[in-house]
């Protein structure tokens, strides 16, 4: 039997690939991709109107660039817990093929190089909300909120609530009243969401197995599930908010309700029906509905 060793030019590009394959999954870019259309709608509905290509591109970059560097700094501070739960014993750090430390460098050199290119290219309110935004993630919820406090996922929420701020702020250089609800729909959107996840069976179990107490660990079922069509209930009034004060047309206020109805009827068949079925039907439909919604506010703003 012939034996072919690697050539130290093909053993290079392999650990190469690798070591770009965990940088990338370091930014957990498929949680990026959502934060990323709602700071992308948001700069179509400011008073400046339709935002230059230019704003757009580099808002996207820094953007993704700030998140991803808060993710990579969650993922190295996390890495004792991570590598005890079975849903994120593969991630680079936990698995040991990046080091806890290069974990926190590569973090922080994508906040310092997004926070360069958004306050030179795009403008300086948003280059601090984006960095608000890395510091509320990182250490307020992760460092701090995290291991302490059931409710670390609802103040914690803000963290996710403030890209549609940076992209706001990208477009017309100021914030409002507009801006701030957009800042309390995903804040109010995110327990609902978030819980509807956590209530899955392997992870409570991998929550509860590290000591997180997210309130599906340290609460019953029947509280979870009350706590999420509260929250639900709220987030709708939250949007229709909008149309109200005269910030979103008819166009907007058809899509909030409809498909806001249809995140109550999946809050409430969970609330009377709590298995992993419903859990998991309601925590995919919400991500489908915060895409809707935001998308929804931009095609008002653009077609009325």
């Amino acid at each position: 039997m012939k034996i072919t060793a690697l050539h130290p030019n093909h053993s290079l590009r392999i650990r190469l690939e690798q070591m770009g394959r965990d940088a990338i999954a370091l930014t957990k870019p498929k949680v990026i991709s959502l934060l990323l259309l709602t700071t992308f709608a948001a700069m179509f509905i400011t008073p400046a109107g339709l935002p230059h290509w230019q704003t757009v591109f580099w808002t996207m970059i820094g953007g993704y660039l700030m998140a991803g560097g808060a993710n990579a700094v969650n993922m190295a501070y996390d890495s004792d817990i991570d590598r005890i739960m079975g849903r994120t014993s593969k991630r680079p750090v936990p698995s040991g093929r990046v080091s806890k430390n290069t974990a926190y460098a590569f973090g922080l050199m994508l906040m310092a190089l997004s926070f360069i290119i958004l306050a030179t290219l795009v403008n300086g309110l948003t280059a601090v909300l984006a960095f608000i935004g890395f510091i509320y993630y990182t250490v307020v919820y992760t460092a701090w909120l995290k291991r302490r406090t059931s409710q670390n996922i609802v103040i914690g929420g803000g963290a996710g609530a403030i890209p549609p701020l940076v992209g706001f702020a990208a477009a017309s250089g100021s914030l409002d009243i507009t801006a701030a609800l957009l800042f309390v729909i995903i804040f109010m959107w995110t327990p609902p969401h978030f819980w509807a996840l956590a209530l899955m069976m392997r992870m409570r179990k991998d929550y509860g197995s590290v000591g997180v107490p997210m309130l599906p660990v340290v609460a019953t079922e029947a509280e979870t599930t009350r706590q999420i069509w509260i929250y639900s209930w709220v987030m709708l009034a939250i949007t229709l908010t909008l149309v109200a004060i005269g910030a979103m047309g008819w166009i907007y206020m058809t899509i909030a309700i409809v498909i806001g109805a249809l995140f109550l009827l999946r809050a409430w068949q969970l609330k009377k029906d709590c298995t992993q079925k419903r859990a998991l039907e309601l925590y995919k439909y919400s991500l489908l509905y915060l895409a809707l919604l935001f998308v929804g506010m931009a095609a008002d703003r653009m077609i009325l």
